[in-house]
């Protein structure tokens, strides 16, 4: 095959990943509670225009940096408020973080292992799920991928002098992005892979090539004037944001979110399919190569950096799956790797597993109606079934042209077929989830209103916080006997929340108009306390009513 056939079909290949990749972005409701949270924050700050003090429902939120929300409430300040703009930051940050390791890898590997990457990166679990929902590791992983390139770029030996300086200074300001994207672990996780690599190697000039004085000089220079303006102008920041949410959060169980020290391990697995076995081998291989030569300390770097990823968040003691994202590029380059050098034969015992996995999701499809209950029901299982279903055949067409491609020695056909139907199934699974919104999103629910709320009268969430309610309507709720995450901005203003139902409960009476949040079972407490209501909206997790003073239709 000439050179521009092949460059034709590569260009076919990549345009289709893309329409795939971004397709799906506002097919799907936000669901709570992250997908909600970030979403509220941006459109608070667009509505607002305080691009310092971060907000959530009205208070002031510092749990996190402020980079993804700025990104996000700026495309709403240009396209509007909608699922499309909510998630657009988490997904192109992820389809950057794939470009980054196709580029990276092509530089660093060569070309067929390059493209091998980028194929891996993209059609992994873990990278397309994260990579579609509005969270900020995306992001986070973006930035780290970006000083990962970098520095791999500059300890490569085509890398002129110079240019290796440059290309360490360009690591630095992806991880100010890192930082400014989720906070120290932004420069905690390179800082400990580096080390973990020169304990390993004793390659103790690194610590001299990494340029440390004008390395922290950039960061600082980048990171430094939002900390200090935020600080300026909310002085409790400090405390909160370095004490409370950084070392507080990763020593003690204050979050609520202990899980025992193996919690990775299968999401690990799990998070590498459709590449798992490839995982697996290409890790063993790089684990045991020759240290000394430059393919050797730089598989040892991606090692030292996928390890300490995991094992950091493993000691903490407050886990969420996606904290380990970031390993994922690395393995990415490893298995690029190992897929340019393995036999094409040796493909037909990668795919062939994916067809026992393909044959229990759909089973798993055709079941999922078990998993139903009072707050998510039957229906909404049974509408989501055949989006499994579509995804298990997915995978299972793809497994069979993989497999029937490696026998024909066509490692090329083989790679593409375990990639798309990775990348297609996971899309697929995504969005039928959408079918299960009614009760992870306030989206239908809203719906249901028949006028908007009046602006006048003030919204109140008694006991609990729907975390795409204010979203989905446009406007913040005083919060009733409720704090958890929001306890901080309550005890910074208190004036914006009620501590106790019996001032709601005059509120309520007064002459005043007033709407109501709550869920079922506190509605049914308030019916038979003879509270007037007349209800608004309702469904299985929600009730939405107003008082007297606002009149019936």
């Amino acid at each position: 095959m000439t050179t521009r056939p092949r460059s034709a079909w590569l260009a076919a290949l990549v345009a289709v990943i893309v329409v795939v990749w971004f397709a799906n972005l506002d097919a799907r409701r936000l669901i709570r509670p992250d997908e909600g949270r970030y979403g509220e924050i941006a459109r608070e700050m667009a509505a607002t225009g305080d691009w310092v003090t971060p907000r959530l429902n009205g208070l002031k939120y510092f749990e996190k940096p402020p980079l993804q929300y700025w990104m996000t409430a700026a495309a709403f300040r240009v396209f509007g408020p909608d699922e499309w703009t909510a998630r657009w930051w988490p997904a192109t940050s992820g389809a950057l973080c794939v470009l980054l390791v196709w580029f990276t890898g092509r530089r660093t590997l060569g070309r067929p292992a390059g493209d091998y990457a980028g194929l891996v990166c993209v059609s992994m679990l873990w990278t397309v799920a994260n990579g579609h929902l509005n969270t900020l590791d995306m992001g986070l992983t973006f930035f780290l991928t970006g000083a990962l390139c970098a520095f791999l770029i500059a300890e490569h030996p085509d890398t002129s002098r110079v240019a290796r300086g440059w290309w360490v200074l360009l690591a630095w300001v992806a991880c100010a992005g890192a930082v400014l994207s989720k906070g120290l672990v932004g420069l905690v996780l390179p800082g400990g892979a580096i080390a973990g690599y020169v304990l390993i190697t004793r390659d103790w000039a690194m610590l001299k090539r990494i340029r440390l004085l004008p390395g922290l000089a950039i960061l600082l220079a980048l990171c430094a004037p939002w900390f200090v303006a935020v600080s300026v102008a909310n002085p409790e920041f400090p405390d909160f944001f370095f004490v409370r949410e950084h070392f507080q959060r990763y020593l003690t169980p204050v979050h609520r979110r202990s899980e025992p020290w193996w919690f990775f391990l299968p999401l690990l697995v799990a998070g590498t399919l459709p590449w798992t076995l490839l995982a697996g081998r290409a890790v063993f291989d790089a684990a045991r190569d020759e240290r000394h030569s430059a393919e050797g300390r730089r598989r040892m770097l991606l090692l030292a950096w996928s390890a300490f990823v995991v094992l950091f968040f493993s000691a903490s003691s407050s886990k969420l799956p996606s904290y380990i994202l970031p390993v994922f590029p690395a393995l990415a380059w490893l298995m690029g790797e190992s897929l340019a050098r393995m036999p094409p034969r040796r493909l037909f015992w990668h795919a062939v597993p994916l067809l026992p996995i393909a044959v229990a999701a759909f089973v798993l499809g055709l079941r999922a109606d078990r998993y139903a209950n009072d707050r998510t029901p039957v229906e909404l299982y049974q509408a989501f079934e055949p989006w499994i279903l579509a995804a298990a055949s997915v995978m299972f067409v793809g497994a069979i042209i993989a497999a029937v491609a490696a026998r024909r020695e066509n490692r090329a056909i083989a790679a593409i077929a375990i990639g798309l139907a990775g990348l297609g199934s996971w899309q697929l699974a995504i969005t039928g989830h959408d079918a299960l919104s009614p009760s992870f999103s306030s989206h239908r629910f809203t719906t249901q209103l028949k006028t908007p709320l009046r602006a006048d009268c003030p919204l109140y969430s008694l006991r609990t916080y729907d975390q795409t309610l204010p979203f989905y309507l446009g406007r913040t709720t005083t919060l009733v006997a409720y704090a958890d995450e929001m306890a901080f901005g309550l005890e910074r203003e208190p004036h914006l929340g009620i501590p106790d139902m019996r001032d709601f409960i005059a509120r309520w009476n007064s002459p005043a108009c007033a709407y109501a949040f709550m869920e079922p079972v506190t509605f049914d407490e308030m019916t038979r306390e003879s509270l007037p209501m007349r209800v608004l909206a309702r469904d299985t997790r929600r009730v939405l009513v107003a008082n007297p003073a606002i009149p019936g239709p």
